[in-house]
């Protein structure tokens, strides 16, 4: 299946080509980040790669001297010890502070501008751009100065960061599109939107009684030429009691199995499972589908 509209076939080929070779495709959340190699930077990505990672996805925040940054804002904590939020803090002090790493030691890493980032993934990597509404219409404006990025970055938000959708509406750039969606009312919103380049639909199923858990609503987005991406992240920073599509985790799939976890969404048609441990979902993946 070829997702998106025809108009813009050339911009989505490498990740039409990508799911044409692969039965779906596996996003790395922040990268890959363990022991001394901290989330959401150009050594977490290339770990990420070399695990068999699909697609990388990167956060974004903007200092308070205006400069945008690889970082998904409120893990200060983890990151640097503090509760200080980063975009009250400038470049430099971003930029020369210490980040912990895994055992909450000082890493010799650094965290990183999202141009950094760009500049870095030059051969062909595909990458999530979350949380792009931080940056206040900074990002297509950012990518437009990395002519590489136009085949290879995938904008996400929710509806209720319309202004995201409305700028790529209008921008003459047709960068990919995908939404956050919580229903089919917001996928149906999107499609609205003529001039976008909607490649895809992130479900957001807080149970599997949810509507976007079921099996028709994941054939009707199909049927609109759209991919359906599913985090299967054990996040519990945000609310222990909503996961993100349902029972069907990385906990689950590690702890009972990943037929019990990862299996289920790959029986569901779901095409891109977003994870926390890409090797582990590669090697699922060849297990089964010897891809």
């Amino acid at each position: 299946m070829v997702f998106g509209q025809s108009r813009y076939a050339e911009i989505n080929a490498l990740l039409n080509s990508k799911f044409e070779e692969k039965r779906f495709l596996i996003c790395a959340h922040r990268g890959s980040w363990h022991g001394n190699i901290i989330q959401n930077t150009t050594a977490a990505y290339k770990a990420a790669l070399m695990q068999g990672a699909d697609i990388l996805e990167t956060d974004t925040t903007v200092s308070a001297d205006g400069e945008v940054f690889s970082i998904h804002d409120g893990v200060e904590p983890r990151l640097y010890g503090w509760s200080r939020n980063a975009r009250f803090m400038t470049a430099g002090q971003l930029l020369n502070t210490v980040p912990q790493n895994a055992l909450g030691e000082p890493s010799s890493h650094r965290v990183q501008r999202l141009a950094d980032v760009f500049a870095y993934l030059c051969h062909g990597e595909l990458l999530n751009i979350d949380r792009s509404w931080q940056a206040g219409g900074k990002v297509p404006v950012l990518l437009d100065q990395y002519p590489h990025m136009l085949r290879q970055a995938i904008i996400k938000a929710p509806m209720a960061h319309r202004q995201v959708i409305d700028q790529l509406e209008n921008h003459p750039v047709k960068y990919m599109f995908m939404p956050i969606c919580y229903s089919l009312r917001d996928v149906e919103e999107t499609l609205q939107y003529k001039e976008l380049n909607l490649v895809g639909a992130e479900l957001i199923a807080f149970t599997d009684q949810d509507e976007l858990y079921s099996d028709e609503a994941i054939e009707y987005i199909h049927s609109k030429g759209l991919f359906t991406w599913v985090n299967a992240l054990t996040l519990t920073d945000v609310d222990p009691k909503k996961p993100l599509y349902g029972p069907l985790d990385d906990d689950r799939s590690i702890i009972e199995g990943p037929e019990k976890g990862w299996g289920v969404l790959m029986e569901k048609g779901i095409d891109v499972i977003q994870t926390d441990w890409p090797a582990l979902v590669k090697n699922y993946r060849v297990e089964r589908y010897n891809k």
